[in-house]
């Protein structure tokens, strides 16, 4: 069963699945104050503004983090620019709405960001699961 916990300030609420981060660091590097991996809770929604928050959480490159707007009306969390991004070392990042075709012929859609793997070590292959450290993938 998958870990999931939320984390709001009133105005947002940012969304935490376990099972699919890869702790690429993204979200402390971005907002060490809000996003702490060693203290409990690790999420401080109040040391930065909404928006803030909401362009870090858009970076993760797991999907991992997500975030929806407390009031219905809001529409932010529906909206995000299509990017590719190479990441030194890394994944490639995908942001935006994507349909993965697979070699067998299933496809599935990804929301918000995917990471794809460009090191070759992933055991999650076409995503990346964070293999790229421990293999030292330069590129």
């Amino acid at each position: 069963m998958s870990k999931i916990k939320e984390y709001s300030n009133g105005e947002t609420t940012v969304v935490w699945e376990a099972e699919k981060c890869i702790h690429s660091a993204i979200c402390a590097k971005g907002l060490p104050k809000v996003f702490r991996p060693r203290l409990r809770p690790w999420i401080k929604l109040d040391e930065a503004k909404t928006e803030a928050i909401i362009n870090q959480v858009k970076q993760c490159p797991s999907g991992a983090l997500r975030f929806y707007m407390n009031n219905k009306d809001d529409k932010t969390s529906e909206t995000l620019e299509t990017k590719v991004e190479v990441l030194e070392n890394g994944p490639l990042l995908v942001y935006g709405t994507l349909k993965v075709v697979n070699r067998d012929g299933s496809s599935e859609t990804k929301n918000k960001t995917t990471a794809f793997c460009r090191c070759g070590a992933s055991g999650n292959k076409p995503y990346c699961d964070g293999a790229h450290v421990s293999s030292e993938f330069k590129g």
